[in-house]
């Protein structure tokens, strides 16, 4: 009996020290959770709440201070470890799965939306943000385009370009006596109805309002355009060959470097993730006000992200792979949790990365490309989002959408989410895409303001999700390419050492010679500006048998910046 308790006690432990991060962000989160919905009981004012929520503050400034230094390594370092084929593979491979499995999830979110019908039980009432003018679906489209170049790389790490429209009153002062003006004059008659008095209202109708667009900025990092830069960077570095290895090798320094942050900060978000739910909920309006108008339609977004993402995301991983997706999904819990608590994908990611790298073994050059790509174009989660709430809102005004309106709503969804920064409710912006695709009314979409905060934690797991199972989809479908390419060039910070037996072998066999028949001349160039190995040998041997017999075999490493010398 002793001994069977002994070794549960083991077992358990076992399983702790496994998953101690796992098991505490679990617990976080639950806290969170409950701790929220006590302190509103507590009425606390917007200054309590705004320290109360320091803490989970941190640990979104800690995540958005890894972004910038984890996507330019991260791409520049793992395209250049690429050469020019694979690389292309790669990339269009990996941008077709992932605008496949977008329009998947669009065609998921118009089923769910179509069947629940969540508009019915939803009510349209006036607000005061009616006859704010926003952007055009022109505008938004172009601004798209024009932040995958940006101007300035320095401005693009904080701010994005985005136009603005500004109201101009037009007034013609010609015409404004004879045409504008008119006069109305209205009798009315006493209690009697003998005297009737004349009243003149002298009416200028209102002027005419035109909005011009011009340039602007808004804050937040341009992560489309720094991908663009990093990826194209990347590739052409991978061309200059030795000349570009300096750069290449700094690159992949500052990857790893910014992984052993990560894995020390990671121990802080359990702590920081019960502020930063908590906050939310404090937040929030009136639950049960906001679940009357709004619940089915939280229920239609959350049942469609769980099709997608439960079902129809592991099995595409299954069919392709032909492993078990839940191990693969259980090795990213860790990053799940994480986007559920920041909402942003983006902050996610080097969660991400050390989930990928450390518990599902994904080779770190597939990594590298895939998820800072996925980050910034996959957005399974916002696609399906934003779908359901353009048919949601077409619902709520009576509007019948015909098969070709439908079909402009699924394509326009997939191109809107594309653009979707990778940062907490940036869905709402290109909503206006979507919206006005098939004229409906872009002031409507306050009326999803209320639960978008929410709803915006789960679509960024599906986010999350997707770009983890499309890293380890294109692992598999690249493999052999890594391993031939893993066997003659391998990469800088990431080669194994060399055994002291083998160095031994080496020099009493002739070094160079035995690499060169071994190994052939293209994989000893492809060692020599990586890690030159040179081994001296003593001239005379009855020297080198006096040394034999005197001491044991020994060698000298010098290792001078990049290169090694043995």
């Amino acid at each position: 009996m002793a001994v069977a308790f002994d070794a549960v006690l083991a077992r358990i432990k076992d399983v702790c020290k496994r998953n101690g991060l796992l098991i505490l962000s679990v617990l976080s989160v639950t806290i969170g959770c409950l701790l929220g919905f006590f302190l509103r009981t507590r009425r606390l004012s917007q200054q309590e709440i705004s320290y109360f929520q320091f803490p989970g503050e941190l640990l979104m400034r800690m995540l958005k201070m890894l972004i910038l230094p984890l996507v330019v390594s991260s791409l520049m370092s793992g395209l250049a470890a690429l050469d020019a084929k694979t690389s292309s593979r790669l990339g269009i491979i990996t941008v077709t799965y992932y605008l496949w499995t977008t329009f998947v999830a669009v065609i998921v979110g118009i089923i769910m939306v179509s069947i629940i019908h969540p508009g019915g039980a939803a009510q349209k009432e006036t607000t005061e943000e009616g006859g704010k003018p926003i952007m055009s679906s022109a505008d938004a489209l172009l601004d798209l385009i024009r932040n995958m170049f940006p101007a300035n790389l320095v401005e693009a790490t904080f701010k994005q370009y985005r136009t603005k429209s500004i109201p101009i009153i037009k007034s013609n002062k010609a015409s404004s006596e004879s045409t504008t003006r008119r006069i109305i004059i209205y009798g009315v008659q006493d209690e009697n109805g003998s005297n009737v008095q004349n009243f003149a209202l002298d009416i200028t109708p209102p002027p005419e309002v035109i909005y011009k667009s011009e340039p602007g900025t808004s804050d937040g990092m341009n992560v489309l355009g720094i991908v663009i830069f990093s990826a194209t960077m990347g590739i052409m570095l991978g061309r200059m060959g030795n000349s570009g290895v300096p750069l290449v090798s700094f690159c992949q320094c500052l990857n790893e470097s910014v992984m052993k942050i990560v894995a020390v900060a990671v121990w802080y978000f359990p702590f920081g993730i019960v502020f930063l739910i908590a906050g939310k909920i404090l937040e929030m309006d009136d639950p049960s006000a906001i679940g009357k108008k709004l619940g089915f339609y939280a229920i239609t977004v959350v049942c469609g992200l769980v099709v997608h993402g439960l079902f129809i995301l592991p099995m595409m991983y299954f069919f392709i792979t032909k492993k078990n997706p839940i191990v693969f999904i259980r090795g990213i819990l860790q990053a799940l949790l994480i986007a559920l608590a920041t909402s942003s994908s983006s902050a996610t990611l080097p969660i991400t990365f050390k989930c990928l790298l450390e518990n599902n073994h994904v080779d770190r050059r597939i990594a590298r490309f895939v998820l800072p790509v996925g980050a910034t174009i996959n957005m399974d989660g916002t696609a399906l989002y934003e779908a359901v709430a353009a048919i949601f809102i077409a619902q709520v005004n009576n509007y019948e959408l015909d098969f070709g309106q439908i079909i402009t709503i699924s394509i326009t969804a997939t191109a809107a989410s594309i653009g979707a920064a990778g940062i907490p409710q940036a869905g709402l912006v290109t909503m206006v895409i979507v919206l006005t695709s098939v004229g409906l009314p872009t002031d409507d979409i306050t009326l999803i303001i209320a639960v978008d905060w929410a709803l915006d934690r789960f679509r960024t797991m599906i986010n999350v999700l997707g770009d983890a199972l499309a890293a380890g989809i294109m692992a598999h479908i690249c493999r052999k390419e890594f391993i031939k390419d893993g066997d003659e060039v391998p990469l800088i910070c990431e080669t194994k050492p060399i055994n002291i037996h083998q160095i031994v072998a080496y020099q009493r066999n002739g070094c160079v010679k035995t690499m060169n028949e071994s190994r052939g001349p293209e994989t000893v160039k492809g060692f020599q500006h990586h890690i030159p190995v040179q081994v001296e040998q003593e001239e005379s041997p009855v020297e080198n048998h006096t040394k034999k017999s005197n001491s044991k075999d020994h060698c000298t490493i010098e290792i001078n910046e990049l290169e090694t010398n043995v």
